[in-house]
């Protein structure tokens, strides 16, 4: 029998690392499946357009990163949500500076934007940011400037306008591009920014000093010497562009440098800035040479208006910029006409130079432009400037005198450019420069003296010079500093006149202009919040601009309320508003109501006001409104408050409408409100008459039958401004840029008028948009348009007859023809259009185009039917 054998029980198993595995196994794939299930964004748009639900990628760098899952309205109804599933490994890229936005194939004139989205579908680009992570984002409404992997320089161009100039307008550097324009926009109200990109390989052509200026277009410069035509690259014809020059040696640009651009290469050329000062523009004007000895050495390069006369910025090219001292001197010189002849002659056609001499000493920022050539030895002289209200018989050749002996003389005599005074230019002889110091001034000599007292009757007489030419005496004064070149200092007229001025020399001083003389006399108060702080003290018509010149005094300690945000308006006696909750009357000081008075108001303190403005009421100087004056013919029917109206929108009012002394026209003071005025204030602006015209066609601006006629305005493009415009009694009509503009010519007007539609095979394509007797008088001008849509259906091949009215050909032996357009021509009349051959580019219209408008239609006109009017 066999024993049995005791095995003693494994407590643990094999089989149990199976479970144990398994279970492991599958904590890691669902922590794997979580990990890189993906992550869950949401980015906010304008409007879901060209993105689809499981079709629209997000890829960063050509690499798909996620994709939409989801769309949806957003709470606010300002837009949509779009979610999307982004790879895991997208994560850290989540962040608050990313930014996401839709790529979209953009075509036009400087290239294609977007290729790849033209054959993969639109799809949503992703660029990292830093910051904390985050989930939900705004999207950008356009890709950012610098793009990922996109190395090279930004920097910052600044212009007045922008012309040709667009996204993708290319940057040369001697004509090899180099970058382009990337953006732009409006730097407040006068300045336009753009943003350029200039490559890698070439960002050490840009210096701080670079030059940068306007290529666009075709350049023609044409002169005595022949005509020069000019263009960087096709791409910069049609598309603008710019150029620019960099000195070798400079300091390379860094990003976000900024620079200027100028109008062409002739003022964008390098070298030293300053600034020319002048009363007056006379000849000088941007572009006018700087000439030293015959060479040109620099031009103006810019012209603008000063509270003093006209400033104008120049440059020296840097090879001549060591001539340019302390002493340098620039005056004005044309053509010289004698009889002995003409000396530079083309200066008659070219225009006048500014001719330069140099001195010595460090160079200085301003300069006065001077009218004459100054003396050889000026620069040891002291040429001061003089003033007074009138001239007390002092000529030029009249002694500067001091204690009776002569130290000068006086070189010019003139009226000041506001004719309110007179200008003395003197000069003071080397040896005695140090008797004149900045607060000494002048007087009259009398040639003949006589004072009367209790003590008796003193008579001084003077030498003859003094009587045939007068003679000025210098009074020195109390300080030590002896005045230098070229200051201003008084002449008064006595003494006493003198001592007066300089007691009031703790007032604070200004002028103000006012469309008439407000009721205001000299001593009549300038209030603040209905405390006297000064007085009126003097008021002049000023001729040149037509308005009253009202000076005022206000006191030292008042002199801090006269700043940026402050206005003024002159006060009535009594004033009254009337309103549901009640009447309002306000009586102005016994002083003010007697002899007139004026208020000074402060604005707040982010609006600028006027200090040279006195407005006619408390309303007018709150709104910032600024005053325009126009003239219309006698007979239109504008009366006081009637509006003026841009579109419909009010911008302005009429303040006074007065008959002028020639029966024949009125002067309409009005004013624009400030934050309108700088739009309808260009030079080329048009004002015109908006009345109600009853005819066959219909009633043109019916409401003014109600409300009466007002005025339109049709905004300027110039940069040049003005006050004063000439209104019109016909409406103008505000051309669209896509409008094809020509000119109709007939002996006489008809029915034509003002609206008059052009029809082509029975539909409108134009009108009629004015009309005047042409300059011989012989025959009636006619100013039309064609709408955009259909200018290619008028070429130099196209003929015009007027469609108005019923026209009745009875001939013996034919019988009778009547031909009659549509109801609407034969009541308000049309103008036909046939043209015979397709619009090809060489057949299209000019800027100045003319054509002949027939009386009817020729019977082979009919026939003319090109194969394809296609639009060019």
């Amino acid at each position: 029998m066999e024993t049995p054998k005791v095995v003693k029980k494994k407590l643990f198993s094999p089989i149990w690392l199976l479970p144990l595995v398994a279970i492991i196994l599958g904590f890691w794939l669902g922590i794997k499946s979580i990990r890189e299930a993906g992550i869950e964004v949401r980015i906010h748009f304008p409007s879901a357009t060209g993105i689809d639900v499981g079709k629209t990628l997000v890829r960063y760098r050509g690499l798909t990163v996620g994709k939409v899952v989801d769309i949806g309205i957003d709470d606010e109804l300002q837009g949509v949500n779009v979610d999307l599933k982004m790879d895991y490994r997208a994560d850290p890229f989540l962040n608050e500076q990313t930014k996401f936005w839709l790529v979209t194939p953009k075509a036009s004139i400087t290239g294609v934007e977007g290729l790849d989205a033209l054959f993969s579908g639109n799809y949503i680009a992703i660029q990292p940011g830093g910051g904390q992570s985050q989930f939900f984002f705004e999207a950008e409404t356009d890709a950012p400037a610098m793009l990922p992997g996109s190395d090279g320089l930004v920097i910052e161009l600044t212009a007045d306008t922008l012309g040709s100039l667009n996204v993708g307008s290319q940057i040369f550097y001697r004509q090899i591009p180099v970058g382009k324009i990337i953006s732009y926009h409006l730097e407040g109200s006068r300045q336009i920014l753009l943003s350029a990109f200039i490559k890698t390989q070439y960002t050490h052509l840009v210096k701080t000093d670079s030059q940068f200026w306007n290529v666009s277009g075709l350049h023609i410069n044409a002169s005595l010497s022949g005509i020069e035509i000019k263009a960087e690259s096709l791409s910069s014809i049609l598309a603008g562009g710019l150029s620019f020059s960099s000195a070798d040696g400079s300091k390379r640009a860094e990003n976000g440098h900024s620079y200027r651009i100028y109008d062409s290469q002739a003022l964008a050329q390098g070298g030293i800035e300053f600034t020319l000062t002048a009363t007056q523009s006379n000849a000088a004007s941007t572009g006018t040479a700087i000439v030293f000895r015959g060479i040109n050495i620099g031009r103006i390069t810019d012209t603008h208006l000063t509270d003093t006369g006209v400033e104008f910025t120049a440059k020296i090219d840097k090879e001549y910029a060591q001539l340019l001292s302390s002493t340098s001197h620039f005056w004005l010189e044309g053509a010289d006409i004698s009889l002995s002849g003409i000396k530079h002659a083309e200066r008659l056609i070219t225009g006048s130079i500014i001719n330069f001499s140099p001195g010595s000493g460090e160079p200085k920022q301003q300069y006065p432009l001077l009218e004459i050539a100054p003396d050889q030895d000026a620069q040891s002289k002291l040429l001061l400037s003089l003033t007074a209200e009138n001239n007390p018989g002092i000529g030029i050749g009249a002694e500067v005198r001091y204690k009776q002996l002569a130290i000068g003389k006086v070189n010019s005599v003139h009226l000041n450019q506001a004719l309110t005074g007179v200008e003395y230019q003197i000069e003071i002889w080397p040896e005695f420069t140090n008797l004149v110091n900045t607060n000494s001034y002048f007087i009259p000599e009398s040639a003949l003296s006589i004072q009367v007292s209790l003590e008796g009757i003193s008579v001084k007489t003077r030498d003859l010079s003094t009587l045939t030419k007068g003679a000025i005496s210098l009074i020195q004064g109390s300080s030590r500093t002896v005045a230098k070149n070229h200051a201003q200092l008084a002449l008064f007229l006595s003494t006493d006149a003198a001592d007066d001025y300089f007691d009031r020399l703790n007032q604070f001083t200004l002028s103000l202009m006012s469309t008439d003389g407000a009721g205001l006399s000299s001593g009549s108060p300038v209030y603040y919040q209905k405390m006297q702080i000064g007085q009126v003290d003097k008021v002049n018509w000023n001729s040149t601009n037509e308005n009253f010149d009202i000076n005022i005094s206000i006191r030292d300690q008042f002199k801090p309320l006269v700043k940026t945000n402050s206005v003024f308006w002159r006060n009535s006696a009594i004033t009254v508003n009337a309103s549901l909750s009640g009447i309002e009357i306000d009586v102005a000081p016994i002083q003010g109501a007697l002899k007139g008075s004026i208020t000074l108001g402060l604005l707040d303190d982010e609006d600028i006001g006027s200090q040279t403005h006195l407005y006619e009421s408390k309303s007018l100087a709150l709104a910032q409104a600024k005053p325009i004056k126009l003239t219309f013919p006698a007979d239109v029917k504008l009366a006081a408050k009637a509006p003026i109206r841009y579109l419909g929108h009010k911008v302005g009012a009429v303040e006074r409408v007065t008959l002028n002394k020639d029966l024949i026209s009125v002067s309409i003071d009005a004013y624009l409100y400030g934050s309108y005025a700088q739009h309808f204030t260009q030079e080329d602006a048009e004002y015109f008459l908006v009345d109600a015209q009853i005819s066959l066609a219909g009633i043109r601006a019916p409401e003014t039958l109600i409300t009466g006629p007002y005025i339109g305005v049709k905004p300027g493009v110039s940069t040049q401004m003005r006050t004063q415009f000439i209104g019109k009694v016909t409406p103008v009509i505000q051309a669209k840029k896509d409008w094809l503009q020509f000119t109709l010519e007939d002996t006489n007007l008809g029915s034509i008028k003002v609206g008059t539609p052009i029809v082509f095979r029975g539909i409108i394509i134009g009108a009629i948009d004015a009309y005047q007797l042409a300059d011989t008088g012989n025959s009636v001008q006619m100013f039309a348009h064609i709408k955009g849509e259909y200018r290619h259906l008028v070429n130099q091949t196209s003929q015009f007859w007027d469609l108005s009215g019923i026209k009745i050909d009875v001939g013996f032996f034919s019988g009778a023809k009547i031909e009659t357009g549509s109801l609407e021509s034969i009541l308000a009349g049309g103008v036909g259009v046939v043209t015979e051959r397709q619009t090809m580019t060489s057949n299209m219209l000019t800027s100045d185009a003319s054509f002949t408008l027939h009386k009817k239609l020729e019977a082979k006109w009919l026939t003319w039917a090109p194969v394809q009017l296609s639009q060019k």
